[in-house]
């Protein structure tokens, strides 16, 4: 009986791929054998320390992608819907803040990932299909409202980000995709006889389950089987 393996999704909620790529990887926990580990990472700390250039930041790619996730957004079901400025929300704003809260959620849910998978799919919903802000307390309050953690986990929540070691957290975990090839997210990695492969982006789910033996039924598995 060979054991699980495990899928360690790296991603960062300014990332709309990210978000697409979250969502089918959530919908694939139940269907293929494996187990997945939610990896919050900084996606601008992997841009700076790997070289790599934002594709927004190149006009034609920034055409193509506008485009692009249009069409993703209604094959993946995802109600993507980008905000009002993009550069000012994906690189005036960032994510640093976000991202801190999230490892915060992940820090202190000892059960599972349930609300971690909740906060981050809540904080990709503002910015990404509610035209919303994520940088301030009072927007990363909301997103954890929505997600169902109580008034009292949210200020836990909010003091924890702040700290040290979340920081540190954060830091070590982008850097962990960067020693394992990462230059952008998502990033979805497993280890074989202890090496590691990674996939880029949101389009390498049919490639990946052709490597680890499963079954890719299209984005929306459930979808898929019910009409077999």
């Amino acid at each position: 009986m060979t054991s699980k393996k495990t899928i360690n999704f790296f991603y960062d909620v300014v990332s709309p791929y990210s978000w697409l790529a979250f969502e089918v990887m959530c919908r694939y926990r139940n269907v293929w054998d494996v187990e997945v580990k939610l990896r919050p990472a900084f996606l601008g700390g992997i841009m700076q320390k790997s070289g790599n250039k934002p594709p927004g930041l190149v006009p034609n790619k920034f055409l193509y992608m506008t485009k692009d996730l249009q069409r993703l957004a209604q094959y993946v079901d995802v109600p993507l819907s980008p905000p009002d400025d993009p550069f000012e929300a994906m690189f005036q704003k960032g994510s640093l803040a976000a991202m801190r809260f999230v490892t915060a959620v992940q820090e202190r849910e000892k059960d599972g990932d349930r609300q971690v998978e909740q906060v981050s799919r809540e904080l990709w919903r503002r910015i990404w299909s509610e035209n919303k802000d994520i940088t301030e307390p009072a927007s990363l309050s909301e997103a954890a409202k929505k997600a169902g953690l109580s008034d009292s986990e949210i200020k836990e929540v909010l003091e924890l980000c702040t700290t040290q070691h979340i920081k540190d957290k954060l830091i070590n975990t982008t850097q962990e995709a960067l020693d394992v090839g990462a230059f952008g997210l998502p990033m979805f990695m497993y280890r074989v006889n202890g090496n590691a492969e990674i996939f880029f982006g949101s389009d390498r789910f049919e490639l990946m389950a052709h490597c680890i033996g499963e079954k890719w039924l299209g984005p929306q598995p459930h979808k898929s089987t019910s009409k077999m």
